[in-house]
């Protein structure tokens, strides 16, 4: 009997085979701490009598959340992770660079085979390198930052297979929003949702993260893309055989499968307020909307705003739309203002913000308030996310939320 992805990149962590429901101690290859945790994290550390950190040089530690700071109390997590930093030897420290979740694959933080921590829930993002990655609380990261390990529960595996060409109007968020759909929020709980198939394969890495950077919204532990080519590529590493051994048997057992079409998908909403509330949105085109927000960790890289630019260019905003856009870090920013993409989104009358999470966790960048309505290109919708409880949030992919921000109605790209 085979072993589904999980199955064999854990049993090559803890060096023996393992399957679906067996407890183990996983050995940590990488732990990311963000700026909402890091003075909680120091705190339990200290509590637990720990005098170092089992090995400084694993350990990330990003500004995103809070930067620049919005409330008053917001630079004391600043100051608790720069002195965490610089009392435990921690050097992996980003401070301007953008969002956790996007550096941590971006500057080769996590690989194909690693096991790695967050404490975010969208830690599962890593997954589109194939490695199995997972959020975890404060008390946890205290643990692990003194013993180098975790125990964990190996996850069942929901298969996921797509076959075909997407359409051009669809994009990986399109693909992810009708998965969750079909799942359901608590459908996933606790599992590891492992993708297959020719529309996965063609996918490019940045649309794999996307659809990673979702799964939690099911109830997922993790999600499993097969590492390939183009993973490799990205991570700066060789596609040996190492990497290929991590791909799940014929044989293994799942817990469910299910099996798509992908010429059957067309462009899908998160409808206020849940994240599995999905519907087309050829459904919602009477929807007035006010703010529209290209960004965050699931859709600000740079095919994302080029989706967005094709759109746009040679176009205006609608007059009562503002339009806020927020690169996922440094680097595509830089690239989207080299290749002239961010010309053609401001010219069109976006609001280029600072890379970091923004408005996706409602700090600052384009609070909304009652009745308003904002199309998002984030992970969550939840109530009192983006402003007060009242703001319809509806999430889409990069094109829809372009296309709704030019006519100033939800509209199909």
């Amino acid at each position: 009997m085979g072993f589904t992805a999980v199955e064999k990149l854990l049993s090559k962590n803890v060096g023996y085979d393992v399957k679906a429901g067996d407890i183990i101690m996983a050995n940590v290859d990488r732990v990311m701490i963000d700026d909402i945790m890091v003075a909680f994290v120091k705190e339990k550390f200290d509590e637990m009598g720990f005098k170092k950190i089992w090995d400084s040089d694993k350990v990330v530690l990003i500004y995103d959340h809070f930067l620049p700071a919005s409330q008053v109390d917001d630079t004391r997590q600043f100051r608790a992770g720069d002195e965490f930093a610089s009392k435990y030897g921690i050097k992996n420290v980003h401070r301007t660079e953008g969002i956790c979740h996007q550096l941590m694959p971006e500057k080769g933080y996590v690989k194909p085979g690693n096991v790695s921590f967050g404490t975010d829930s969208h830690t599962v993002t890593y997954g589109c390198v194939g490695a199995f990655s997972s959020g975890i609380g404060y008390t946890e990261m205290a643990g692990v930052l003194g013993t180098g390990q975790l125990w964990l529960k190996v996850p069942e595996t929901i298969k996921i297979t797509i076959e075909g060409k997407l359409a051009s109007n669809v994009s990986a968020k399109d693909v992810i929003l009708k998965i969750i759909g079909d799942l359901r929020a608590d459908g996933a709980t606790y599992k590891c949702l492992e993708f297959h198939g020719s529309a996965i394969e063609n996918m490019s890495v940045a649309g794999r993260m996307t659809m990673s950077n979702m799964v939690v919204e099911a109830g997922a532990k993790c999600a499993m893309f097969t590492a390939d080519e183009k993973t490799c590529e990205y991570c700066g590493i060789e596609f040996d055989s190492n990497i290929k051994e991590l791909q799940a048997d014929g044989d293994a057992v799942y817990c469910s499968e299910l099996s798509y079409d992908a010429k059957d998908f067309v462009p899908y909403l998160a409808c206020p307020s849940q994240v599995d509330n999905i519907h087309p949105v050829k459904e919602f085109s009477s929807v007035k909307v006010d703010q529209v927000f290209l960004g965050s960790c699931t859709n600000g890289r740079l095919e994302d705003l080029h989706a967005a630019a094709e759109i746009l260019k040679g176009k205006k905003v609608c007059d009562y739309v503002r339009f806020i856009v927020t690169p996922a870090s440094v680097k595509i920013y830089k690239e989207a203002l080299n290749d002239g993409t961010i010309k053609i989104l401001s010219d069109a009358g976006a609001v280029i913000t600072h890379p970091g999470c923004g408005l996706c966790c409602g700090r600052s960048g384009g609070i909304l308030c009652d009745d308003e309505v904002v199309v998002a290109t984030n992970n969550r919708n939840f109530l009192g996310r983006m402003g007060t409880s009242k703001v319809k949030i509806y999430l889409a992919s990069p094109a829809t939320a372009a296309a709704s921000a030019i006519k100033g109605f939800i509209t199909e790209p």
